[in-house]
């Protein structure tokens, strides 16, 4: 189970490193299909993988640690980023546009690099 998490961890949040290549590349439908088919569904499985090996510690983990509550809080923030700004940002190309694609991206690439130091150092333990 915990390959899966890290597995659906990769596929998440890998493309969006070259989200924005590919945007200036003009492959904005390529970009929209591979969120909705690929990285936004990878967030949701690694929402259910997570929640399945926490089930599954045996009691060694309880949701109220503040490592697996926080790791939970950001997974809720990052898909609101995914669906709020990088969702509508795929396909327009305007200067707004992408600007709340870079927000999204640099939000998201931070919610990552949280979520790691959390299930890394797991604090609260």
């Amino acid at each position: 189970m915990s390959l899966l998490h890290i597995l659906t961890a990769v596929v998440a949040f890998g493309p969006l490193f070259v989200y924005p290549t590919l945007r200036k590349a003009g492959a904005t439908a390529l970009v929209a299909k591979m969120h909705m088919t690929i990285s936004f569904p990878a967030l949701i499985l690694l929402w259910a993988f997570g929640m399945g090996l926490a089930g599954m510690s045996e009691d060694a983990y309880e949701f109220s640690q503040t490592w697996l509550a926080g790791a939970l809080a950001i997974w809720a923030v990052l898909m609101v980023v995914s669906w709020f700004l990088i969702k509508p940002s795929l396909t327009d190309q305007s200067a707004d546009a992408t600007k709340k694609l870079s927000a999204g991206i640099g939000i998201t690439h931070l919610g990552l690099v949280l979520s790691l130091i959390l299930m890394i150092w797991k604090p609260g333990i």
